[in-house]
Formats: C-alpha cells, structure tokens, sequence
C-alpha cells in the first residue's frame, strides 16, 4: 500500500462536502478519483496533499513515498525558457555532469599516486550516474515537450509569456520527468488537444509507479485505470477495473439498491395492512397477533432510499420546424492570421439528421470555423452556404454569447420575451438555478455555470441545425451523459467541436479531421477513425456462442406471467377469505341481537341454539383468520 485515507471530513460553513471518505492505493495502481461537481475531488486532493486540513481522519503515505501532484492550474511563475524550466527537475544530473567534467579534468594533470582515486571517484560517478538516466535524461526532456504539444520552436519561449493552459502544460511535462513514486493528477486532460491526450495515455499507461488521477475524460480513464473511486454524498466507494466497467457496476449497484428498498417498502405497506385487517377482527388472538407484527416491523432494519440524482441537469432538444434535405455547403474555405495558415480549400457537404464532429489538433482553425458559419469572423476565401429553413444553435465554448452585465434570468427574459417569469424560472430549474440562484451576474459564473446558460438558451432556441464547439467542457460525467442522451434523441443536425473521445463515440456518425491542407472524412465515430486512420488490420474476434436475447426474453417473461398468475391466485383466495370473515361477522352481530332480545329471554332452548350458532362462528372465525394469515405470509415469500 502507498497511500491510505482514512474516515476523511471536511465541512465548509454549513456544507458537508467529506463525511468519511475512506479507500487505499495499491503500489503501481492507476486509480481515477470521480464524481460529480463540487462532490468534493480537488478538495480531497488538496487534503491528501496538506494543503488543507480535515476535520478529522487522517492520510497515510508509505515511507519515503515521493508525491508529485498537478493541479487544475498550475500557474508557473518563471523567468526560464520552456526547456530550461523542465530541464530544471534534472538539476541533479547536470550536477552530476559538471562534477564528472571536473573530475576527467583532475585526471588529466593528476599525479601517479592521486591518479587512482580519482578514477575511482569517476568510475563510481559515472555508475550513479547512468542508473539515474543521466544518459537519456535530455531527450526525455525533448520527448515529454513534443508530447505535450510544444514544438521545437516553442522550446525558447519564456515560461511568464505563455498562457495559463501552456504554463500548466509545463508543470505537467516537469512533474513526469521527476519521476515520481506517486502522481496525482487534477483534470490533467484540460489543456491538451487529441494528439497530445493520446500520447500522455500512452506515458501513464507504461509508468511504472502509482498513478492518481481526477478527470472527466472517460475515454482516457478507460485507456488508464485499474480502479475507479467514487464519491458520492461525502463517502467514497472503490471499483476494480476501468471507467466502463464501474459503470456497468455502479448501474448494476442502483439498480439492485433501489429493487432492495422498493421491495421492503412494498412489504412494510403490507404489513401494515396486515395489521390494520388483524386489529379490525376486534379478536383477543387476532389483537396479539397484530402487535407481535408491529413489534416485528419496528425491528426491522429499514434500508435507506438510495441516493437519487435529483440534482441532474435536464435537457430537452427539439427543432420547431424540419430543414431541407441540404443543411449546409462548404466550398474552398480559407483563413489565415497574418503569415500563420490556419487552414485552406476545405470543402465538405452536411446532410439533414447528421451528427458530424469536426477534429483536429489545436491550432488548427476547429473554433474559427464555426464562428466563420456562424458569422462570428469573415473567411479569407471560399463560400458556404444554408439549405432552405434552416436555423442556426450554436454553443460558444467562451460564452461571448453571454452578456457578463446581465443576470441569468435577463439573459434568458431578454432572449425570449414570450416567457413568463414561471416558465424561465422552470426552464432554469432544470439546469440547476433555482431561487436566487437565477439572479447572479453571468460575469460571477464559473465556467460548468455558464454552459448551463448556454445550453438552457440553446434549448429554448428550438433551432434545427446545432453548431457546438467543445459543449462538454466543465461539465461532470454525469452531465455529460444527460447531453450525449438528448443529443441521440434530437432530430435536426448537428455539427460540433470536442476532443472529448468518448462523447464523439456516443453521438458522432461522420468525422471530419481538420488539417492545414483541408478535411479527411471518416464515415464513423472515433474509434473507426482510429482503425482507418491508423490503417489498423482488425482484430480477431473468437467464435462464442450465445443464447438469443429473443429466447431469454420469452424465459423471462413466461416466468414473470407465472409469477403474476400465482400471485393474483393468492390475492383471490384472500379476498374470499376476507368475504367470508365478513359474512361470519355480519352473523355475529344479528345473533348477539336476538341474544339481547327480551322476546328470547325466557326461552332456553333459543338460547342454546344462539349460544351454540355463536360458538361454531367464533370457532369459524378464528380458522379463517389464521388462514388468510398463512395465505399472507405466502403471498409475502413469493413476492420476494
């Protein structure tokens, strides 16, 4: 084991964010820590890592365990170059390399009797330094850089005049060259593009340490990761294996819980049936019996409704009118900034009901694009052109769709004045703004906030042809999800921006790979883009042999109707029973009549004959409860 957290609170003010956070890392682990936003991840980290205090639990590190840890922004302030900064992490070696120069030096003028110490000085210098990677620790330096998406050129930048995703780039490329015993990683993928995701994959995938990583990248963490943990409501759960199969479990898990807690409760409104009939016999027995079930249902262990997600964003895509067939034509477009090309002669056609993801690596001219059809920004060259009743939704992954002096209810009231004040408080309630949420300044928000912005408008705006540029940015998984899900049930076109892998995979049939030179189209998702574009041969697939879902379906629901069948059965005898009951007690009550009758007073031979009539019904009755009791309990094992 190289790292443990133990019963890990943490409480801000009033809010509750750990409540007992506890799981262990396994030396050369490749965990993800998930969950949704503001469930508490970065905190947990900056836990782990002392930046911050719990309230109480404690994080344990194997002895002499060295930690590397990646922030979400890690903002280097440096006077150094980008190599050199990097470089900076092997300031040992360098050493290393200067006292050896020094010593090969001392060598040359030594005399004859300090001649061989110094040789042994160096030859023991030189053994260190070769265990150390001293040999290959410069083009490790070169290798981290061209994979983080620097190129030769950009290696004599100073790190001060670099953007904020490019400082974090350097304290990643830093952090993996040092080698550490135990990397975390807090959203790691954010400021890469495909090409440079792809390969830091490939680096965590052969590290040979323990890797601890926070992303939404699910595609990534299906590439990474041999366990998965989960926090949810302040408490964390450990899965073994990668993203998909802790989906497949966490489902498997709610689905169980939730099949668990409506059945106990379908059984406590049972008994509580159950109870309600016993007592209204009005019987000494049956009174008893009624209790010792009450005391029963109060031992019972009640299982807690598991955890709905109430808090999930809710969204609706629909186009107000259907477009021509043609949605949109692109002929021979170009742009460039200066002598910087960022692309030329792209051509490409989409048709009514595609879902098309444009890629690319960064640089490329992805964003430009769509504001070019968007009319954002002017093409240098080239023409496009809109099919007929074609209407336009675009998402801009900066938000400068968004007013920053408005509100967010403005931002919608302003944008959709046929609302009422009810129906764009509605329309913010599904994205998560209720109250006086609604009434904050787009210029508070945080990145996820504003998208929900964009999203609630782009739903409202009904359009049928839908331009997104990186709509998955700042949203958690399971946010990601709801998106992917209306975006399959949508009916107009959409075009868009990611290099979300996983959410291409969900939602993309076509993908164009956008290059200098222009667009190579993929008839597919991502994965085919892959094979095709690495000209993969594919993969032997073993014969199994499998019963048809056709057949399993029928098993089950014959099954199922011979259950149902069973059941109506003993709900029918109970009925009748209870009619029974009834009947006997209706007798009950017209002899105990004739008993008070003064008419039958001084008739003994009458009143033997109700005595005895009222006996055998008591006798009846008593018989009939305990059966409709037997056939209670059996209807209870069987709905089990």
């Amino acid at each position: 084991m190289i790292l443990s957290c133990n019963n890990i609170h943490k409480t801000y003010i009033d809010n509750n964010v750990l409540r007992g956070v506890s799981f262990h890392l396994n030396e050369s682990d490749k965990a993800a820590l998930i969950g949704v936003n503001g469930c508490g991840k970065s905190t947990l980290l900056k836990i782990i890592m002392g930046l911050e205090q719990s309230d109480q639990g404690e994080v344990t590190c194997s002895k002499f365990t060295s930690i590397g840890y990646l922030p979400q922004n890690a903002l280097l302030d440096s006077e150094r170059n980008i190599y050199d900064e990097i470089l900076s992490v092997k300031e040992e070696l360098i050493q290393m390399e200067k006292d050896i120069d020094t010593l090969q030096k001392a060598m040359e003028n030594a005399s004859s009797d300090e001649l061989d110490a110094l040789i042994h000085k160096h030859t023991e210098l030189l053994r260190i330094f070769e265990d150390k990677g001293g040999y290959i620790y410069k083009s490790e330096v070169r290798g981290i850089l061209l994979g983080l998406g620097f190129k030769e050129e950009n290696f004599s930048q100073t790190v001060n005049t670099l953007s904020g995703g490019q400082k974090t780039r350097v304290a990643l490329g830093k952090l993996l060259l040092n080698s550490p015993d135990l990397i975390i990683l807090d959203e790691p993928t954010n400021h890469l593009d495909m090409s440079s995701i792809s390969w830091l994959e490939n680096y965590l995938l052969n590290y040979k340490n323990t890797v601890f990583i926070v992303s939404h990248d699910r595609y990534f963490l299906d590439k990474i990761v041999n366990k998965v943990i989960e926090i949810e409501a302040g408490t964390a759960t450990s899965y073994s294996g990668n993203y998909s199969d802790y989906a497949v479990k966490k489902e498997m898990l709610r689905n169980m819980a939730m099949k668990a807690y409506l059945k106990q409760q379908s059984k406590i409104e049972h008994q509580e049936a159950v109870i309600e009939k016993l007592r209204s016999f009005n019987r000494e027995k049956s009174i008893k019996r009624a209790e010792s079930r009450v005391k029963a249902l109060d031992k019972l262990e009640k299982i807690d409704k598991p955890v709905e997600l109430n808090d999930e964003m809710r969204i609706a895509l629909f186009p107000r009118i259907e477009s021509g067939k043609d949605v949109l034509q692109v002929k021979d477009l170009s742009k460039a900034y200066s002598s910087n090309t960022l692309f030329s002669n792209v051509n490409f056609e989409i048709k009514r009901g595609d879902h098309v993801s444009i890629i690319g690596d960064n640089g490329t001219g992805k964003t430009t694009l769509l504001k070019i059809l968007n009319g954002l920004e002017t093409a240098d060259s080239g023409e496009f052109r809109l099919g007929s009743k074609v209407t336009i939704g675009y998402y801009d992954q900066e938000h400068h769709v968004l007013n920053d002096n408005k509100t967010i209810f403005e931002e919608i009231s302003d944008e959709y004045p046929s609302l009422t004040n009810t129906e764009i408080r509605n329309v913010l309630a599904a994205f998560l703004f209720t109250g006086e949420d609604v009434l904050k300044k787009i210029s508070s928000l945080s990145g996820g906030e504003k998208g929900r912005v964009s999203l609630a408008k782009l739903m409202l705006s009904e359009a049928n042809f839908l331009i997104l540029d990186e709509p998955t940015n700042h949203l958690d998984i399971t946010s990601k999800e709801i998106l992917e899900n209306a975006l399959n049930n949508y009916e107009g076109t959409l075009l868009y921006v990611s290099h979300d892998r996983y959410f291409i995979n969900r939602t993309a049939d076509r993908i164009l790979e956008l290059k200098q030179q222009g667009f190579t189209e993929y008839l597919g998702d991502y994965d085919y883009y892959l094979e095709k574009r690495d000209d993969l041969s594919p993969s032997l697939v073993q014969d199994t042999v499998e019963v048809p879902k056709e057949t399993v379906n029928k098993l089950d629901w014959k099954a199922q109707k011979e259950l149902q069948a069973a059941l109506r059965k003993l709900q029918n005898r109970q009925n009748d029973i209870e009619s029974k009951i009834e009947k006997l007690e209706a007798e009950q009550a017209k002899l105990n009549e004739e008993l008070a009758n003064p008419v039958n007073s001084s008739n003994s031979a009458k009143l033997n004959e109700l005595t005895s009539k009222l006996n055998d019904n008591e006798e009846t009755l008593l018989l009939l409860m305990e059966e409709w009791e037997e056939v209670s309990k059996e209807y209870e094992e069987m709905s089990k």
